[in-house]
């Protein structure tokens, strides 16, 4: 239960303190709760779930919950829509199936000699790994060249887009985080 209270606080974005408040304890023993080194009455377990918006159960059970730890084969990842039959980049989802996560990985192969094609820019942030082939990231500023092993991050708000350079295209993966909470229209400048 420990571990699980922990997590789920984190998940709601809930300070020890704010927590503790809610449910009418001290914030010294509910880091003990997290810790394991107390076990909470069934009242307090009660209201504990209640703050945490679940049930009181999921606070006791052993298993593992589906949305804290999700494994995609590399045969199951989902096939998405945009691109994949126009010559453009052809995508594929991880973790389609989870719902609520900040952050959106995904397989990207991009095609060859798409020099033309438009930058494209969306809030948050984005963090590409080169797993094979080769790659060029483009900004309106400067041109990236990528190879196996290779990784990006930058803030996405900065135009951008990618091609492969090799015989055939690279597979690219990127993780996009979206921050709510971020500016959306800051536009930092590369060195």
């Amino acid at each position: 239960m420990s571990s699980r209270v922990r997590v789920l606080r984190k998940q709601n974005r809930l300070s020890l303190e704010a927590l503790a408040a809610q449910v009418g304890v001290t914030k010294s023993y509910l880091s003990k709760v997290e810790r394991g080194l107390s076990d909470p009455s069934i009242s307090t377990a009660l209201k504990l779930a209640h703050a945490l918006n679940v049930d009181v159960g999921r606070l006791f059970s052993d298993e593992v919950e589906p949305e804290l730890v999700t494994v995609v084969r590399a045969g199951e990842r989902t096939p998405m829509a945009a691109g994949s039959g126009d010559g453009g980049p052809r995508y594929e989802g991880i973790a389609t199936g989870l719902t609520g996560k900040q952050m959106v990985p995904f397989m990207m192969h991009p095609p060859t000699g798409s020099g033309d094609a438009p930058f494209k820019s969306h809030a948050g942030e984005e963090f590409l790994f080169v797993h094979e082939g080769t790659a060029e990231l483009e900004f309106p500023e400067r041109t990236v060249a990528l190879g196996p092993g290779d990784s990006v991050y930058f803030n996405a708000a900065l135009p951008h887009r990618c091609r492969s350079t090799g015989a055939g295209p690279a597979a690219i993966l990127v993780v996009i985080h979206d921050d709510p909470a971020g500016p959306a229209d800051r536009v930092p400048a590369l060195p």
